[in-house]
């Protein structure tokens, strides 16, 4: 099987590309010029392109029976937020065409939790419905647009299967993907500046081999027109703290902010961004986003798939030990 990978140089490719390499896959992957090596070039056929470059695009669909669509704008700003839309929305549009011309037989998108929306305090599965009417994020806003898009085409018998990841950690480059490695990273420094509000809203942390794992069983296994969250454990933050604490051996300061500060240092911070080009730390968008609880159930993915979660104690732990041990901190 050749399958294409778009978005191989991110967090979440990066770990899919390698999982697929060791599987035996035949991987094909579509590179902007300017991106970082993957470090896999004599496993993986590197064709530079872009998704938004119809000719490249076609280019590295040649011979290829499966796609693996993992490209797209993972930014909590942009001078220009229309290009969220252009890469998010319009972008994977251009590839499910030039796959439908190719004859691809199997199509996975990866969406985001995001697109499902905020749960309520509850574990919800993939039904849930977004409520579609109020978005925190310019990517919040474009993941849900482009998630109705791969559900209309998948009921119009497109053979396409959509995947959910949670919230990902674990050992990986310094992307914008890679949510929670600042967080690890100023935990283990000493350096964490706080929590916001109570840390009491549940979120699902999964860790990165798992989900990796997981694309690679949808690609074997997934059904047709299927919608599968790849997820971990549901905690709060405090709940996460506490874990890293115990598997790092540190002590960590335990400041809250509360959410109108935040809220208010990201708006200036976003303003800022707009005038002088500075990108934010922090966007007023981004604290909306924790105000929420994110929580899922990946249970559809463990009976379908065979789909497994690591204990969010375990990949901590080895998250930790890579950091202490690869140069994770030091960056």
């Amino acid at each position: 099987m050749r399958v294409l990978i778009t978005g191989a140089t991110g967090y979440l490719g990066q770990a899919v590309t390698r999982y697929l390499v060791e599987q035996g896959e035949e991987v094909v992957a579509l590179v902007r010029p300017q991106s970082r090596s993957i470090g896999m070039r004599g496993s993986v056929r590197l064709v530079p392109g872009d998704i938004l470059d119809r000719e490249s695009l076609e280019a590295a669909m040649e011979g290829c029976s499966s796609v693996i669509h993992l490209a797209g704008v993972v930014k909590m700003w942009l001078r220009d937020p229309r290009q969220f839309h252009r890469v998010n929305v319009d972008g994977f549009r251009q590839v499910l065409e030039v796959a439908e011309r190719h004859r691809v037989n199997r199509f996975l998108y990866a969406s985001s939790f995001v697109a499902l929306g905020p749960t309520g305090g509850r574990v919800v599965d993939e039904s849930h419905p977004h409520p579609g009417d109020r978005f925190r994020t310019e990517y919040e806003r474009t993941k849900f647009q482009a998630d109705r898009v791969a559900v209309d085409r998948s009921r119009g018998g497109y053979p396409l299967v959509i995947l959910y990841p949670t919230v990902l950690y674990g050992p990986g480059p310094a992307t914008e993907g890679n949510l929670m490695l600042r967080v690890l990273v100023d935990c283990l420094r000493e350096a964490f500046p706080g929590y916001l509000g109570k840390g009491d809203r549940q979120i699902g942390y999964a860790y990165i081999g798992d989900v990796a794992r997981g694309f690679h069983l949808a690609l074997r296994k997934g059904g047709r027109g299927e919608r599968y969250i790849l997820g971990g454990e549901n905690v709060t933050f405090v709940e996460f703290l506490d874990l890293l604490e115990e598997v790092a051996g540190i002590s960590i300061r335990r400041r809250k902010i509360p959410f109108w500060v935040a809220e208010l240092a990201g708006r200036l911070q976003r303003v800022r961004a707009r005038l002088l080009g500075i990108p934010p730390n922090l966007t007023d968008g981004v604290v909306r986003v924790y105000r929420h609880d994110w929580a899922y159930s990946s249970r559809k993915a463990e009976e379908e798939l065979g789909y497994r979660i690591t204990p969010l104690r375990d990949g901590l732990r080895e998250t930790v030990k890579w950091l202490r041990s690869a140069g994770g901190l030091n960056g």
